[in-house]
């Protein structure tokens, strides 16, 4: 049985609240004004000072590119998508996917206040399934710490690339793969019903979800999105259907923004955003009031696509407040949530959060409040998963 833990004297967000937190077998037990330690003997952290929040989450990354802890490349000049996707004829060289470097960035994910992470990872006829069984032994022995599930993603296209569909389909089937993704149906792969009807075809047998790469912008975008939300309804995969970039969204005239908005809304199919410095931004506003699960990841990080990302949940969300410009922290605030309870929504997380009866996923931080802690991101952070204290702060 686990030692039980006792949070003293933090702010708990989302709850705006000073409160204790008593944990014990991995679920949080009571949320109170006060908790007397000698009522429940516990190990105790002194969060005075500090935001008690919910783990951090990781909705879109690649954790089979990354060349994290490995040599630097100084040459990263691919530009398109399609030039990007072609670098995969460089993954041998490299040595990718690559099990330590992959583990050394999920540790430093950990580290940051990761408890979950989603990423996205290449099926192919050239690579096969070996991304996923890679990717699979890492999560596995990284159990303790975080949770890893992966998304089969087909990053050759479909119609571009004979025989995927089937190795999705085995995909789909292996432990720790909970959707199937896809890329571009039309802009990339060139016929997105034969990559529409394959993926949700797959997902639809597997029981999974979908996650899409759509990187096309404008009305090619959108029309795209509408064809996603049509396979949604005419397959029943309402809650199910995610749309990673979705750059249409804010490349379109604002009457075809608010259509496509809707329609999000009215099939129930979420958005994950990475902020990429040469797109605009997602109209963030209109999707949350719109009641649009919207969460967000680091996509690249460290690999042959970007020398960038450091895997730091916080600073992403801070990109998210800096290029928005909000300024005051009730602005703020909404960046922190797209991280943490957003991202969860999008994921479906089960017993999120930092009430009685959540599984006890948590992260420490100084701040004072959430504007504070999103603008200086304190490297010393206590990470909790699972009720256990996975990282303390350097003393």
């Amino acid at each position: 049985m686990r030692k039980p833990l006792l949070i003293k004297n933090g702010y708990v967000f989302p709850l705006d609240a000073r409160a204790d937190l008593l944990i014990r077998d991995g679920v949080i037990d009571t949320v109170a004004p006060s908790i007397d330690p000698a009522q429940a003997p516990a190990e105790v952290i002194d969060a005075a000072g500090c935001i008690v929040m919910p783990g951090l989450i990781e909705a879109h990354c690649h954790l089979d590119k990354t060349l994290w802890s490995g040599p630097w490349l100084a040459e990263r000049s691919a530009s398109t998508i399609a030039e990007r996707i072609a670098l995969k004829n460089r993954n041998a060289e490299h040595g990718l996917p690559n099990a330590g470097y992959a583990d050394a960035l999920l540790r430093r994910m950990v580290a940051l206040g990761t408890t979950h992470v989603r990423t996205h990872t290449d099926v192919d006829p050239e690579v096969g399934l070996r991304g996923i069984e890679v990717i699979q032994g890492v999560a596995d022995r990284a159990a303790d710490l975080v949770t890893v599930e992966q998304v089969a993603f087909p990053q050759s296209g479909v119609a571009k690339a004979p025989g995927t569909r089937e190795l999705l389909r085995e995909a789909a089937r292996m432990p720790g793969v909970v959707a199937i993704g896809g890329v571009d149906p039309a802009g990339y792969d060139g016929d997105p019903h034969v990559q529409l009807r394959a993926i949700f075809e797959v997902a639809d047998e597997a029981g999974c979800k979908i996650d899409i790469h759509l990187h096309d912008p404008g009305t090619l975008g959108a029309w795209e999105m509408e064809l996603i939300a049509q396979y949604t309804k005419a397959l029943g995969m309402q809650d199910r259907v995610t749309i990673s970039h979705a750059f249409a969204l804010s490349t379109v005239e604002p009457d075809l923004q608010r259509r496509l908005i809707d329609l999000l809304a009215e099939h129930r199919i979420s958005i994950i955003t990475a902020l990429p410095y040469d797109r605009p931004l997602l109209p963030t506003h209109l999707l949350l009031e719109a009641g649009v699960p919207l969460g967000m990841g680091n996509d690249n990080i460290d690999d042959l696509w970007s020398a960038f990302g450091s895997g730091d949940m916080l600073e992403r969300a801070w990109l998210l407040a800096y290029r928005s410009e909000w300024r005051k922290d009730a602005l703020i605030r909404p960046a922190l949530d797209v991280a943490t309870a957003g991202s969860a929504a999008v994921l479906q997380l089960d017993r999120y959060g930092v009430d009685a009866g959540c599984k006890a996923d948590l992260v420490i931080a100084p701040g004072r409040t959430p504007g504070e802690l999103l603008v200086k991101r304190p490297a010393q952070r206590w990470v909790i998963k699972n009720g256990v204290v996975v990282h303390r702060p350097v003393a």
